[in-house]
């Protein structure tokens, strides 16, 4: 991420913090996917609106031109915050649409209500079959293809926030896999809520009272809340595998036995 998309980033988070979280709806979030996606699919437009030698008021007068008939007031206010500002590159603008479109989201996820623990387990039953893998990932799938299948495994099983989540990601995957896809929005939908995502990687479930041992000195040493992800996985023998955004603490057996036949090989 270049240094101009950090500050184009915050201006855009600042723009959504000003807005009452009241007045936030889910299709405010659904319109800037949309919108993202339709300067996805135009090199010329998003190269325009990616461009730093356009200027703030031409590409507001381009995004009232295409999109003040089909938005909302909030999303199109939104919009023309976000592209407005300098973006380091054409796709890294899209990057921010979509992170912006996330963070409206999750504001109206209802109380007891864990999009990130849903895009988790969508994450993982796509990951177990390779059929649906390649149907939801390809490139040679249509978009309304994909919709349709997230439709027919999410619908009455997840909240409308996940659906709506997932039914962006598959439209617009900008060559990303399904569970980069999947986890980097499960990331920023909990940092919206100033929480953390710890995957836990052990060889046999967890129980409760340890899982709840692990959370809180995982918290106490992160300095914020953690949504656990449990995974089980046999072939890592024992211990635990950690993971939190880019950290990885690895105590896992197998790491140990990994790091022994390096030494011995040295």
């Amino acid at each position: 991420m270049g240094s101009a998309t950090r500050e184009a980033l915050a201006s855009s988070k600042s723009a959504l913090a000003a807005l009452p979280a009241g007045a936030l709806t889910l299709s405010t979030g659904e319109d800037l996917f949309a919108a993202g996606r339709i300067i996805g699919e135009s090199a010329q437009f998003r190269s325009l609106l990616g461009d730093p030698s356009t200027e703030p008021q031409q590409k507001k007068a381009l995004i009232h031109a295409v999109f003040s008939a089909g938005l909302g007031g909030d999303a199109l206010s939104l919009l023309t915050s976000i592209t407005s500002a300098h973006w380091s590159t054409p796709d890294e603008l899209l990057a921010g649409i979509e992170e912006i479109a996330l963070r409206v989201v999750a504001r109206t996820v209802p109380e007891g209500t864990s999009v990130e623990s849903e895009l988790f387990a969508f994450g993982e039953a796509v990951a177990s079959d390779a059929g649906l893998e390649l149907a939801i990932g390809s490139t040679l799938g249509s978009p309304s293809a994909k919709v349709s299948l997230v439709d027919a495994l999410l619908g009455g099983k997840a909240s409308e926030q996940t659906v709506v989540i997932v039914r962006h990601l598959v439209q617009q995957p900008r060559g990303r896999r399904i569970a980069e896809l999947l986890g980097r929005a499960a990331d920023i939908v909990a940092d919206a809520s100033h929480q953390s995502i710890a995957t836990v990687t052990s060889a046999t479930a967890i129980a409760p009272e340890q899982l709840l041992r692990l959370t809180s000195a995982l918290g106490r040493s992160y300095g914020r809340e953690l949504k656990i992800n449990q995974i089980v996985d046999p072939t890592i023998l024992g211990g635990l595998r950690v993971e939190i955004g880019d950290d990885v603490i690895d105590g896992s057996i197998e790491a140990r036995l990994n790091d022994l036949r390096q030494k011995l090989a040295g």
